[in-house]
């Protein structure tokens, strides 16, 4: 009985800590399929495929699922104008990673109000 009493004052304790600043819950909504695509470099189709997870609030997962068309869409438009300089070495991936972030971040604040995505991972980046 004493232990029914408590689990009320449990559950109010959490919601408080949640409230007062206690770190949300993070998840990774994986882009799937990978991204796949060409682009234009000196005269020949040469092919990417992007392996993509984006960070978020567990609370705003959902929201990103249901705009994965419109991501996807904004995300392989983004590739299809790039070149070979701006694919290759680790710098020059991570402006395009910071540069895609942006993107599906506008695309989000233009669809929610909000960018929901705190985070854009290649998990894997082939070029061909």
């Amino acid at each position: 009985m004493v232990l029914g009493l408590l689990l009320p004052w449990a559950a109010v304790a959490e919601e408080k800590a949640a409230v007062a600043g206690a770190p949300a819950q993070v998840s990774y909504v994986p882009l799937m399929p990978p991204l796949v695509g060409n682009y234009l470099f000196a005269g020949k189709l040469k092919l990417f495929k992007a392996d993509i997870a984006l960070r978020v609030a567990t609370a705003d997962a959902k929201k990103v699922e249901h705009h994965e068309p419109l991501i996807r869409n904004q995300l392989v438009a983004l590739f299809s104008e790039q070149t070979d300089e701006t694919l290759r070495g680790a710098e020059a991936r991570e402006q395009l990673r910071a540069e895609a972030l942006r993107q599906v971040q506008a695309v989000l604040t233009a669809e929610e109000g909000q960018p929901l995505v705190e985070d854009l991972l290649f998990n894997n980046l082939i070029i061909q």
